[in-house]
């Protein structure tokens, strides 16, 4: 099909549902590790609580790319149903996780959530490659990044700016205060109301050959065996690509785990306290345990804030790229390869900053790697395959995105950061040695098509 190319409105159109998705997986991100330590977490634990996140991308992503793959309503299209489900469930969930009364419970939570997120995102990344012509899919997949990072952005700094408003950060032991609360509703209503903006301002073309579409459909299903046979004829592009993706995802997955306890303990000196520690009938000891605890609630606020600083970078980065890729053709691989080592330099940079406000440049290296993660890989990746298989090819590469987040989960930090030392903040070093070895890895890729598309090509 000879796609015509979309003007920025259009293309913004279809991607700014990303924008709720991203409010979700940044509150997650930014906040779900301080709501296992205010529920009483030790740290060695945290990555594993987390564990479920990736699970359920492994085995949701790829169902979900095959499903819309052979989905076709005149109405709703394609891609779209799916976003809409997964929006529903997810701000249903976001609006609980805040209120969890146990750790197992919020580890539920998390699960659910994920699995949501996982049916609106997968369809996201495949429409960009259903609807752009070749030429435009940088261009397509960097506006995605743009939205991306404004969500990042907001949404981590939403704790801080609720609080700041009037929302309160004390809390009884073991309960969450009201600027996290309030904070995660309001991420619940725009991830809703962002993927209802993208439903019905969006149209998506129908398949190429309906009947021949049609005669698929009613063929007997044979899901495990085309995932399995797609999975055996992965281009060598794609495997190539999976290495690079399995440092990046190990990196940033060490981040969303381990950032706010890090952080938290080696630059703002305000550890979360161990409530066995204290006497809560005594109300000197009580009253001890509530300074500490809200002085560790204000320090993640302040930490969300500065994580919100690699969304606003990461925007920044997609901006002048969109400007760029919408008039000339760009080396993806020098892009991704130098974005990915920015990155590595700005994690390890926090061990030996010598007070919080340096994390703003920290976070700005962090931004590049992260703006570069959302797009490059996409964008090689979609010139290197069948377009009729976009979604189930979607969902088995994200496969290389979930792995390495169940190894680091299962104790891949924990192992890799106490060869180090025993310090927390060492999580954050073993992040930046994963980003520079994915930025390095940048040199397997030798396939000129992925690498770079010419302005004026087109499928």
């Amino acid at each position: 099909m000879n796609k015509r190319k979309l003007s920025f409105l259009e293309i913004w159109n279809m991607s700014f549902g990303f924008l709720g998705i991203q409010f979700g997986m940044a509150l997650t991100g930014g906040f779900m590790s301080r709501i296992f330590q205010t529920l009483g977490a030790n740290i060695d634990d945290i990555p594993i609580l987390w564990i479920a996140a990736p699970l359920t991308g492994l085995l949701v992503q790829p169902v979900i790319g095959y499903m819309s793959d052979r989905t076709w309503s005149p109405r709703w299209g394609r891609r779209r149903p799916y976003f809409l489900i997964g929006a529903i469930l997810s701000s249903i969930t976001l609006i609980f996780i805040p209120h969890s009364p146990t750790l197992w419970v919020a580890a539920g939570f998390l699960w659910i959530l994920d699995a949501s997120i996982n049916i609106s995102m997968e369809p996201f990344r495949a429409l960009v490659a259903d609807k752009l012509p070749n030429s435009q899919r940088s261009y397509g997949f960097v506006v995605q990044t743009l939205i991306i990072g404004v969500g990042t952005w907001v949404a981590s700094s939403l704790p801080w700016m609720v609080s700041k408003l009037g929302a309160s950060d004390e809390a009884a032991s073991g309960v969450l205060p009201d600027s996290v609360k309030v904070a995660f509703a309001v991420g619940a209503v725009i991830f809703l109301v962002s993927i209802l903006y993208t439903v019905f301002t969006t149209k998506e073309y129908p398949p190429e050959d309906m009947e021949a579409f049609e005669e698929e459909k009613r063929q007997k299903n044979r899901f495990i065996s085309d995932i399995l046979e797609n999975i055996s004829r992965m281009p060598l592009t794609m495997k190539k690509l999976g290495v690079i993706q399995f440092f990046s995802w190990f990196a940033f997955f060490t981040m969303w785990t381990m950032a706010n306890p890090a952080l938290t303990e080696h630059v703002f000196k305000t550890p979360a306290p161990v409530e066995e520690a204290y006497d809560m009938s005594n109300e000197v000891q009580a009253k001890e345990f509530n300074v500490i605890n809200t002085a560790f609630q204000e320090s993640s606020n302040q930490v969300g804030k500065y994580m919100g600083i690699y969304g606003l970078s990461s925007m920044v980065f997609a901006l002048l790229l969109v400007l760029y890729t919408s008039k000339r053709r760009i080396n993806r691989k020098y892009v991704h390869m130098f974005s990915l080592i920015a990155g590595g330099i700005g994690f390890i940079s926090m061990y030996f900053i010598p007070s919080p406000s340096y994390l703003i440049v920290s976070f700005i290296l962090i931004g590049f790697s992260w703006g570069s993660v959302l797009s490059m890989p996409y964008a090689m990746l979609s010139s290197s395959v069948d377009p009729k298989k976009m979604g189930v090819i979607m969902g088995i590469f994200n496969m290389f995105i979930v792995i390495p987040q169940i190894i680091a989960a299962l104790g891949g930090i924990n192992f890799i950061s106490n060869l180090l030392g025993e310090q927390t903040i060492n999580a954050m070093i073993v992040a930046g040695l994963s980003l520079i070895i994915a930025g390095l890895s940048n040199f397997l890729i030798t396939n000129k098509k992925a690498i770079s598309y010419q302005i004026n090509e087109d499928i």
